[in-house]
């Protein structure tokens, strides 16, 4: 119970750790929410506030990303072209990756400033922009965690063949949870982001609001886990 509590304060104590949990309490007020609406009856009245929560909670977290532009810049700079990356193809998906991340947020700046009068336009556009950014750089990140589990494996099998023995039981176990969790919480984000793209995008606009809770609360209980252990925190 102490350690349960010791990381949750430490996930508190950073900005992207508070972020996480704010998420997850928004799409568990969803979740709860559209489980209650559509019992309807007196749950009605709790379905309504729990999802004006929600909706508090998200529009809190697009104001604090405001002022995420400049450390997702720091971030591509750092990691450049990705030299340092082995795998070209891991390099280069993270470089777009990167690239997609950094146009996510004026288009989103620009479409929440349209909403709020601050500029002059409709903002449907621009969240279509956004939210098709974030898809794509979701993908992405599927295919980098997919490949590196590949070679992984790969690397693995070369290095037992050529008698220097595999790495050891409890690294490959480490790095392949990393991934495959880094998967699931993508898929459960891309299904919503397709959710919130135009009417006539595949599922576009026919997601259930329960099911956009509950794949929005799954994929950030495995961020907050990956920021409690030290793991991936990146992406939007």
């Amino acid at each position: 119970m102490t350690t349960a509590v010791s990381g949750l304060l430490h996930v508190l104590e950073s900005y992207r750790g508070r972020d996480r949990v704010i998420r997850m309490l928004c799409y568990s007020c969803q979740l709860v929410g559209g489980i209650l609406a559509q019992k309807g009856g007196k749950k009605q009245e709790s379905a309504k506030s729990l999802l004006i929560i929600a909706s508090q909670l998200s529009h809190c977290r697009t104001v604090l990303r405001l002022f995420d532009d400049l450390a997702m810049f720091a971030y591509s700079k750092q990691y450049g072209l990705g030299r340092k990356e082995e795998d070209a193809l891991v390099r280069w998906i993270s470089v777009i990756g990167n690239i997609c991340d950094q146009l996510y947020y004026p288009c989103e700046h620009v479409a929440w400033a349209a909403d709020a009068g601050v500029v002059r336009g409709k903002s449907e556009k621009w969240w279509t922009a956004s939210t098709a950014l974030w898809g794509l750089s979701l993908v992405l990140g599927i295919m980098r965690s997919l490949r590196i589990l590949t070679t992984l494996r790969r690397e693995n099998k070369e290095k037992y063949s050529e008698g220097e023995g595999p790495l050891s039981r409890g690294q490959i176990k480490a790095q392949v949870r990393s991934e495959v969790l880094s998967i699931i919480g993508s898929i459960s984000d891309l299904t919503n982001a397709v959710h919130w793209m135009p009417p006539g995008f595949l599922w576009g606009g026919q997601s259930p609001t329960w099911l956009v809770g509950l794949m929005g609360t799954g994929s950030s209980l495995i961020s907050i886990y990956q920021t409690a252990v030290g793991g991936n925190t990146g992406g939007v």
